[in-house]
């Protein structure tokens, strides 16, 4: 009878902490729906906020800002081809890694171009 009473109050708690998971989930989901741009898009808010969702346990919140400016560095890389430092560079890609972007568009450099041209 002991044991049964255990597993029961270990239920409890199990089904506890899947709810309060559950909670916490739902409001970071709704505080990072509110980090998305007016104009971005779906595909590009998807990829954004999958960025945004895993870096966010490493981020305080007085600290957002500069993850918010991150994943947008990241996303501007990605989607329009923006280069930047090669430390920044770094830094976001290894934020990114695991972030799957479904058909992300792919760019040519000036300089490949002009590799092209020489040959």
């Amino acid at each position: 009878e002991r044991q049964t009473h255990a597993g029961s109050a270990g239920k409890m708690a199990d089904t506890s902490l899947d709810d309060f998971l559950k909670r916490n989930r739902e409001m970071a989901d709704l505080s990072l729906e509110q980090l998305r741009g007016l104009s971005e898009s779906d595909k590009h808010w998807t990829a954004r906020r999958s960025f945004l969702a895993r870096n966010l346990s490493h981020y305080p919140r007085e600290r957002m800002d500069y993850l918010v400016a991150l994943s947008m560095v990241w996303a501007n890389h990605i989607f329009m081809g923006c280069r930047y430092s090669e430390q920044l560079m770094e830094k976001v890609l290894e934020m990114a890694d695991g972030v799957n972007v479904e058909d992300a568009p792919t760019f040519t450099t000036r300089d490949q171009i002009i590799n092209k041209q020489k040959w």
